[in-house]
C-alpha cells in the first residue's frame, strides 16, 4: 500500500521518519491544506493518504492531553454569516442562492478493527472562537475540513490522526507540544502498520 502523510508544520513531522511512506508538510490552515492535499493527490497518488497533527479539546470531553484519536468527521465550523440572531452557518442560511450546502464530512475509510478512539472535529481560521457551535464536536483543528472536502471530491481514500495538546481555552497556554508530538508520532506508526497489515 502506498501511503503518504501530510503534517501542518514541521514540528508535527519532527520524530516521523519511515523509509516506506512519503510525508509532505501541508502548512496551517484551510487553504494550505487544500493546495497540498489537492497535489500530493494528483502528484503522488497515493492509496491512503492520511493529515497528522495536534489538536486542541473542547472543556468536558472526555478526552486526555496526550491522547491520540482518529477524526471520524469534520465541520469547517466559521463559514458563515454573522445575523442579528448570532451567527449562522452557511450550510444553514436561508439565502436565496444556488451553492453546495456542506456541513459535516464523515470519513468513509476508518479502520474498523483499529483500537483507537474516534472523535469528531471542527476546523476554523480564527481558533477559540466564541461563535462557532460546537455542540458536536470534541476537537479543534485548523485544516481537516479542507483536507476532508479535497480527498472527498477526488475520491481520495483518507484519514486524518490527531493528538491532543490542549485544552481549547483563551487564556489557557498549558499546551503540552513535546508529548502531544510523540504521542501522534507513535499512533501514526501503529496506524501505519495496520494499514499494511491489511493490504
Amino acid at each position: 500500500m502506498k501511503i503518504q502523510v501530510l503534517f501542518p508544520t514541521a514540528t508535527e513531522a519532527s520524530l516521523f521518519h519511515r523509509d516506506d511512506v512519503k510525508t509532505c508538510i501541508s502548512g496551517v490552515g484551510l487553504t494550505a491544506t487544500a493546495y497540498a492535499t489537492l497535489n500530493a493527490i494528483h502528484h503522488d497518488k497515493p492509496d491512503m493518504l492520511i493529515l497528522a497533527g495536534i489538536a486542541g479539546v473542547f472543556p468536558g470531553r472526555d478526552f486526555a492531553l496526550g491522547e491520540v484519536a482518529l477524526v471520524s468527521s469534520e465541520v469547517e465550523a466559521d463559514l458563515g454569516f454573522f445575523t442579528q440572531d448570532g451567527f449562522v452557518h452557511m450550510a444553514h442560511l436561508p439565502i436565496d442562492m444556488e451553492f453546495e450546502r456542506r456541513h459535516v464530512l464523515h470519513c468513509p475509510y476508518l479502520p474498523p478493527d483499529f483500537p483507537m478512539r474516534q472523535a469528531r472535529g471542527i476546523s476554523v481560521n480564527a481558533a477559540m472562537a466564541g461563535f462557532i457551535d460546537i455542540t458536536d464536536a470534541d476537537l479543534e483543528n485548523m485544516e481537516g475540513a479542507a483536507f476532508f472536502h479535497v480527498c472527498q471530491k477526488e475520491q481520495q481514500a483518507f484519514l486524518e490522526l490527531r493528538a491532543i495538546s490542549n485544552i481549547v481555552k483563551v487564556g489557557d497556554d498549558q499546551w503540552d507540544m513535546q508529548t502531544s508530538v510523540a504521542a501522534m508520532t507513535r499512533g501514526l506508526h501503529s496506524l501505519i502498520d495496520h494499514l499494511q497489515q491489511k493490504s
